[in-house]
């Protein structure tokens, strides 16, 4: 295995790359008006160089999502806010998150993800708080498409209605405190509403300025092509990891690669499972822990996937990382176009994931890894059916 050069972009290039990728819109805005997409990105370009330190575990390599005039600068590793309210059990005080989020930051951190689901607004919010005085430096992301009635979320429904999706574009940028959404996402498909009427909408909230670009989560390769036609695709966000591979075998990952769109994976470590913490013994919080519902976290499943864990440390073992980091890496080492979004509520997982970005294997580390860990049929779905019944396929 080969360490890379930690090779840190300036901050003027960096934001300099960032202007020209991030002034993409689907429809050009009159030279006269200046959105506020603009204003935000020409913001960061006054923010002074931050130096981090030799020694700290830190990001400090960029990657771009997309391409054209969809292309989004961004660190090669981001953060997923979703489990610092929502559900992964107990977390810590709102100041010792609002710290770790600032750690993440200093550390070279630029992408951070959240959506109007994780607690309807809660997360958003806790985002905003979190990042308040360093909006200069990041941005955040968020999503919209999932229903709700009176704050509660109606799960047999999507709705990417243009008047919800503009409803959800303001609560966001009004609970995150921010101009410009870096990211906007949709959550999930939603069957009534066609794509080209979904991707016609994002266009226009790139030209008013509210958001630099958009995505779509767990969606196929018909529904890209189609929305990518009406308004560039930045990035697809699917859940990809070494216990989940389906964006290999129906060509999403393929399809991203032909179209220059990125592609960011949610739940890079199989909801903590492949850190090599969870065994079949775990108890997961009744309250406000997801896990605990899934078939994939069952004690009989657990103990026969832990088997999978044991390939990442073995391998991890003779090259002095963790389970934790050799997945993570190898997602890195896949393709130049992937973005994985681990969150935490830790400070030592924080820094134990950012060292992943330091990691490169070579063409026969990756091959040996995938056919041992392919060998070992995975146990248990991830979902239950109905949220399942949610994935394209």
């Amino acid at each position: 295995m080969k360490t890379e050069q930690n090779n840190e972009m300036s901050r003027r290039g960096f934001l300099k790359r960032t202007v020209l990728a991030g002034a993409a819109i689907c429809i050009t805005p009159t030279l006269e008006k200046v959105t506020a997409a603009e204003r935000a990105i020409a913001s960061k370009s006054t923010t002074p160089t931050t130096t981090i330190p030799i020694g700290m575990a830190a990001v400090r390599t960029q990657k771009t999502l997309g391409s054209g005039n969809a292309a989004f600068i961004v660190s090669a590793m981001g953060y997923g806010c979703m489990g610092l309210n929502h559900n992964r059990s107990q977390y810590p005080s709102k100041e010792k998150e609002i710290t770790l989020v600032h750690e993440a930051v200093e550390r070279g951190v630029t992408l951070f993800d959240t959506a109007e689901s994780y607690g309807y607004h809660v997360n958003e919010k806790l985002v905003g708080e979190a990042l308040k005085g360093y909006t200069d430096r990041v941005f955040v992301s968020s999503k919209f498409g999932h229903k709700f009635v009176n704050g509660v979320q109606v799960k047999t429904e999507e709705d990417s209605t243009p008047a919800n999706i503009r409803r959800v574009c303001e609560n966001s940028l009004r609970n995150l405190g921010v101009e410009t959404l870096g990211i906007f996402y949709q959550h999930r498909i939603d069957p009534n509403t066609p794509i080209e009427v979904v991707a016609e909408t994002v266009g226009k909230l790139i030209k008013e300025g509210k958001i630099l670009h958009w995505g779509m989560c767990e969606v196929n390769t018909e529904t890209i092509r189609r929305a990518h036609k009406v308004c560039p695709v930045t990035a697809i966000q699917s859940e990809y990891h070494f216990m989940h591979r389906v964006v290999e075998e129906n060509g999403v990952l393929a399809l991203c690669e032909e179209l220059g769109i990125g592609f960011v994976p949610y739940s890079p470590l199989n909801r903590g499972f492949l850190g090599g913490m969870i065994n079949e013994y775990t108890q997961f919080d009744t309250t406000n822990d997801n896990r605990q519902t899934l078939p994939r976290f069952q004690p009989e499943a657990i103990r026969a996937n832990t088997r999978i864990v044991e390939v990442l440390n073995a391998f991890g073992r003779t090259r002095g990382i963790t389970p934790a980091q050799v997945a993570l890496a190898w997602l890195m080492n896949k393709k130049p176009f992937i973005v994985p979004i681990p969150g935490t509520t830790k400070l030592s997982h924080l820094e134990e994931n950012l060292r992943a970005c330091n990691l490169v294997f070579t063409t026969e580390e990756m091959a040996e890894l995938e056919k041992t860990v392919v060998a070992i049929p995975v146990v248990g779905s991830r979902y239950d059916a109905l949220q399942e019944s949610k994935i394209q396929k």
